[in-house]
């Protein structure tokens, strides 16, 4: 097989409810926010970020289930090359895969421009820059709570910059592996959410100003 394409897909990710990409914190202070509950951040500026691997992660399991491919709970590991969950993401622990190798590149997605500007400047007025949701389970006996504990969100309306690469090889139908992508994003807009908590109320998002862009291989240089 010869790489011979690289198609980018491009779009910002906009969180219509609160977006809980979870991180780990230090100790956890009394009425404070769970440390693992809380917003994953960039270590050098505090802002909130999505990781390529969240994105990705989400991507093939809303596909897979669409394509009845969920294996006893884990991702397909069938390798076979008319399979496309494991061509486009790999076969999951299978080093004899015939779809090898895996096609597709998640980026971090990082606060668009506006967001970014945005979150700096509730900061400095001193203003909240993510939420916070309290929840309790509930005693079915008794009725009454128990177990509470605080996460933390993004705000709605926060916007991330998102990019997705799919590397094409000379035998790969190209058409068919980005509509395969598009795809699961569509399924996560319309039907699902992104980060924790879905089932729950977190992460609804709608994706925007999706482009698509192409390049050669041999055209690709310093």
């Amino acid at each position: 097989m010869q790489w011979k394409k690289v198609v980018e897909l491009s779009f910002q990710i906009k969180a219509e409810e609160g977006l809980q990409i979870r991180g780990s914190g230090g100790g956890l202070e009394i009425g404070g926010v769970d440390p693992n509950l809380a917003v994953i951040r960039n270590p050098a500026t505090g802002e909130p970020y999505i990781p390529g691997s969240s994105l990705k992660g989400k991507l093939r399991s809303v596909l897979e289930r669409a394509e009845g491919k969920l294996t006893d709970g884990d991702p397909c590991r069938c390798g076979k090359e008319e399979c496309l969950i494991c061509v486009i993401f790999g076969a999951h622990m299978n080093p004899n895969a015939k779809s090898s190798p895996t096609r597709i590149v998640v980026r971090d997605a990082f606060l668009s421009p506006d967001s970014q500007q945005q979150f700096h400047e509730r900061q400095q007025a001193g203003k909240p820059v993510f939420e916070e949701k309290t929840e309790n389970t509930i005693d079915r006996k008794s009725g009454a709570a128990k177990n509470p504990r605080t996460n933390e969100r993004v705000l709605p309306g926060t916007k991330f910059d998102a990019k997705i690469l799919l590397h094409v090889y000379d035998a790969d139908d190209e058409r068919k592996m980005v509509n395969f992508v598009r795809r699961g994003l569509g399924l996560i807009q319309s039907a699902g959410s992104l980060g924790a908590g879905g089932t729950r109320g977190y992460g609804r998002v709608r994706f925007l100003n999706l482009t698509e862009t192409s390049r050669n291989v041999a055209e690709i240089q310093l």
